[in-house]
């Protein structure tokens, strides 16, 4: 995969770990990642079906919440050269709707966003690279 790509597939580790976070994902949870996915990212060439494989892979692996965490900020801190502000922007997004796709939102989700925000905070892509990202 390309480092842009690893990064997406990261958003989709990241919405798992989220709507993990209060137990079991939901249908409707993971009906409106997919949701928000199409919404938020369709301009940036992103594969929808990829959404939903990744969260049937983490549900048959019985994935834990911080794994899936883990996992999604090593692909973002080793990708974040293609990391621009507004992708982080998206991302922050997507987590955050797919938090509030089966409410009520809880203190668990809320600290899992929290913390994702301060973990990406400090990463800041080069432009060069994510420039080249949306030219090709």
């Amino acid at each position: 995969m390309t480092p842009t790509e690893n990064l997406h597939y990261a958003i989709g580790e990241l919405a798992y770990a989220i709507a993990s976070a209060d137990g079991e994902v939901q249908k409707e949870e993971r009906k409106k990642f997919q949701d928000i996915v199409a919404a938020e990212m369709r301009c940036k060439d992103y594969g929808f079906d990829v959404s939903d494989i990744i969260f049937k892979i983490m549900d048959r692996d019985k994935t834990a919440t911080k794994e899936a965490y883990d996992s999604a900020m090593k692909q973002v801190r080793t990708n974040s050269h293609y990391l621009s502000p507004e992708l982080k922007k998206t991302f922050i997004n997507v987590i955050e709707k797919v938090a509030k796709a089966y409410s009520p939102v809880t203190i668990d989700e809320n600290s899992w966003i929290e913390k994702f925000k301060k973990d990406i905070e400090t990463l800041n892509g080069d432009p060069v690279y994510y420039k080249q990202a949306l030219i090709k």
